[in-house]
């Protein structure tokens, strides 16, 4: 039933008919849009769950988004685990340790950094953002060349710290850090503190790190995921398999050697095992977002 509205003048007139038509056509631009960005996202991980239960002959001769099952998977996953006696298994720790080693590393010293930007003004303190900002316009595939030849030069190459120390500065999570800072620490709070007698670096533990602990998981889980995919990185500082993270790992997987087939069914394997992390990660630490930016700050 339709509702009229009697006007001024004493006409009668239908206010929600057309609105309604035209709420319903804007809202399905954004619902196909999204659709599409959806599918784009799942189904990469589908076909690398499905092929992972193929056999490399199964791979070329049945239908892409077909699973197979004829024991295709735990096959896979054996022959994955027990490659070059269990190799496999030291690519993924060397990978936690990359990762994690490097984004709690790089997290502390964004927000730390981030937090001096956003709420203290000291000399040449404009300047210092302003190159931060420029920082992030480059592209992190240009230093890793001039990283290397550094890093070559005290003899730092081929380890762990060849990995780990070019990443631990981010300027776009020191850039989120000090956005994140100015808006959820408030003054009033570091007044408080130092007239309790707390000292700066007390502030910022106590109080700042807290309040902008939104900032620090998005920051973490950001640096965790780049690292953890970082290839171009390990293949030029790291020369021994014993230390290769599982993207360069299973990149050595895909290379054919000896007239041999390269592994596909294996690599699949291994690439749907590496992307097991990165969900866990993601689904537990996203319950730290916050909507609010001045979530436990000064109420008004």
């Amino acid at each position: 039933m339709t509702t009229l509205t009697t006007t001024a003048g004493g006409r009668t007139t239908a206010p929600d008919a057309r609105p309604l038509r035209t709420r319903t056509g804007l809202h399905i631009i954004p619902t196909v849009i999204l659709i599409i960005g959806a599918l784009y996202c799942v189904l990469p991980v589908l076909w690398i769950v499905i092929a992972s239960t193929k056999t490399n002959d199964e791979l070329f001769s049945t239908p892409a988004f077909l699973p197979v099952f004829n024991g295709g998977f735990w096959t896979n996953m054996q022959a994955l685990f027990t490659y070059n006696n269990g190799i496999f298994g030291r690519w993924a720790l060397n990978s936690v340790i990359y990762a994690v080693g490097g984004g709690v590393l790089s997290t502390v010293i964004a927000g730390a950094a981030g937090y001096a930007l956003g709420k203290y003004t000291f000399r040449g303190s404009r300047w210092t953002f302003r190159l931060i900002v420029a920082a992030v316009l480059l592209p992190q595939i240009m230093l890793a060349i001039p990283q290397f030849l550094l890093l070559a030069k005290f003899g730092m190459t081929n380890n762990y710290a060849s990995v780990i120390l070019p990443q631990l500065v981010s300027p776009f999570a020191i850039y989120l850090c000090k956005i994140y800072a100015e808006a959820s620490v408030p003054d009033e709070i570091m007044e408080a503190a130092r007239i309790d007698g707390g000292s700066e670096w007390r502030i910022f533990w106590s109080v700042g790190s807290r309040l902008m602990m939104p900032a620090l998981v998005t920051v973490f889980l950001l640096q965790f995921i780049g690292i953890w995919n970082n290839f171009l990185l390990p293949f030029v500082m790291i020369n021994n398999d014993q230390l290769y993270p599982l993207t360069l790992g299973l990149y050595g997987l895909m290379i054919i050697t000896g007239g041999q087939a390269a592994q596909y069914s294996i690599v699949i394997a291994g690439v749907l095992v590496s992307i097991v992390p990165l969900a866990i990660l993601f689904l537990s630490l996203q319950r730290y977002w916050k909507i609010d930016l001045i979530s436990g700050g000064v109420k008004i």
